[in-house]
């Protein structure tokens, strides 16, 4: 087949956008399909551009990839795609509405509003440990983990909360974080996420190796990982979620588990998650970039 693999884009996670399209790209052309890596930014995403392909992959990270934009546009295009349709980005990339969603139905998500700069040093979650992060985005850019209200970082908070507005803010819930992809609504081996000591799971250690992913986990209960899995199905399909999603929790001390997020476009570079959960289910990248354009051509745009 002939795919479009769109990457790049404006938003803060161009980079890791362009590392994931360049990994799904080599992937697609081993499993014997003829790509064309298709950049928003660069005005190449045009009707005349994709005239003739069988399907598209997109994987543009943050604003303009994740909230339902791109979607539209290719369904104005009419090219089948792979991922989620335009309401479900919408709902998942809007960190308040997803909350509200999981609050609705009883799914257990830390306590979260919207603040500003006026509001936060004011705001009643900031008594105890919190997360101050952008509520429309993703690979924890900007994201602040307070564990200590006395040395918050306000000034770097403050500016953050400069350029984007709005931020939303959580309480902290502690525990050990996994996380649960979902391919074609099956939910994948479950990864234990280990921070190095006296570090967190932000920006830099997501990407420079310093992070333990553990798939499958050393830590986690058989009993506990069949909980998981089969919630992260049910979040995929109570936000109308398509092909592939992946959805991060916390596991209390009690056994709780809390969920922060679904992502409907994961990363797809070769230290992302949701590609080390498929390899360990018996999709190494080739096969699966191969499986989710094949799920895209065959639905077609009919319920795109």
């Amino acid at each position: 087949m002939k795919i479009s693999v769109i990457a790049g884009g404006t938003s803060d996670e161009r980079e890791v956008s362009l590392r994931s399209g360049r990994a799904v790209s080599a992937a697609l052309e081993r499993a014997g399909h003829n790509t064309t890596l298709h950049d928003p930014s660069t005005g190449q995403l045009t009707r005349e551009s994709v005239m003739g392909y069988d399907a598209a992959f997109p994987i543009i990270h943050g604003k303009g990839g994740e909230d339902g934009t791109l979607q539209q546009q290719l369904e104005t295009l009419g090219i089948p795609y792979v991922g989620s349709g335009i309401e479900s980005c919408r709902l998942t990339f809007d960190k308040s509405a997803y909350k509200r969603l999981l609050d609705a139905r009883d799914i257990l998500t830390p306590k979260g509003d919207i603040t500003n700069t006026t509001g936060l040093r004011q705001h009643e979650l900031v008594r105890k440990p919190f997360v101050l992060k952008p509520y429309d985005g993703g690979s924890s850019v900007d994201t602040f983990i307070v564990r200590d209200v006395h040395d918050a970082p306000w000034d770097d908070m403050q500016k953050a909360l400069e350029k984007y507005g709005d931020m939303l803010i959580e309480e902290l819930i502690s525990g050990s974080e996994i996380t649960v992809g979902v391919l074609d609504d099956q939910a994948l081996p479950i990864i234990e996420i280990i921070p190095p000591a006296d570090g967190e799971f932000d920006y830099q250690n997501k990407y420079n190796g310093a992070t333990q992913e553990l798939c499958p986990p050393e830590h986690v209960s058989e009993d506990t990982q069949a909980r998981a899995q089969r919630l992260a199905e049910n979040i995929h399909k109570l936000c109308g979620c398509r092909d592939l999603s992946r959805t991060d929790m916390i596991i209390t001390d009690a056994g709780e588990l809390f969920v922060l997020e679904t992502n409907t476009l994961p990363g797809m570079t070769d230290q992302s998650l949701l590609p080390k959960a498929a390899k360990v289910a018996g999709y190494d990248m080739t096969k699966l970039c191969d499986h989710l354009v094949r799920l895209a051509k065959d639905r077609g745009t009919d319920d795109a």
